[in-house]
This record gives structure tokens, sequence and C-alpha cells, in this order.
């Protein structure tokens, strides 16, 4: 299961407007919080069949801001969003992304 990387509004709109259940995780590469949720992030990916996305907080920070902006809800990072048919499921941020936490979110 391959991550798509992030890099500009236009990758963004592409990848909410696609049907079905889909992940969308905001990372930050210098935070060792961020490191661990998205080791979790991968972990869950690995055994389960669900697209997912990735936005680089600080390399890509537009994108970061768009997101917060289109979906209404406070930035944080590391930060995870279930997308479903254009709008946010659940999202959750920091200690709380674990494989578990995912994969419950996923089955709703």
């Amino acid at each position: 299961m391959s991550i798509q990387h992030l890099h500009s509004a236009e990758d963004l709109e592409q990848y909410v407007a696609k049907p079905g259940k889909k992940l969308l995780f905001k990372h930050s590469t210098t935070c060792p919080i961020s490191a661990k949720a998205y080791e979790e992030f991968q972990t869950y990916l690995k055994d389960n069949d669900t697209d997912a996305a990735v936005v680089l907080v600080i390399e890509d920070r537009p994108v970061s801001n768009k997101i917060a902006e289109d979906f209404g809800i406070k930035h944080e990072s590391p930060q995870i969003f279930l997308l479903e048919d254009g709008e946010v499921r659940w999202n959750t941020s920091h200690w709380k992304i674990t494989q578990s936490s995912i994969k419950e979110a996923v089955s709703q």
C-alpha cells in the first residue's frame, strides 16, 4: 500500500474528491511525537487496504493550512483525518494516533 504525498492544493482536492474512505495524515518531520504517530499509521496500512496520504506540515505548509481551512478543524501535528465523500468522519492528534484508533475509526 503506497502512501501518496500531497504537495499542492490540487493534489489535496483530487485526493479528497476520490470516492470511499481514506486517511489523511499531517506529519511534522521535526517532531518525535509525529514520528511515533507516523509509525503507527504505517503499521496500520501494512495490514489494511485503505487509501492514505500524507502532508508534511513544514515542507508543504500551504497544503497543511488549506486542510485546516477547508475542514474547519484547528491545525495540529501530528494529526490524522478519516475522510469519506469529501467530509471528515473522524480526526485525532498526537498520542491518540495509534494503529488501533485508526482501525476502529475506519471500521465504523
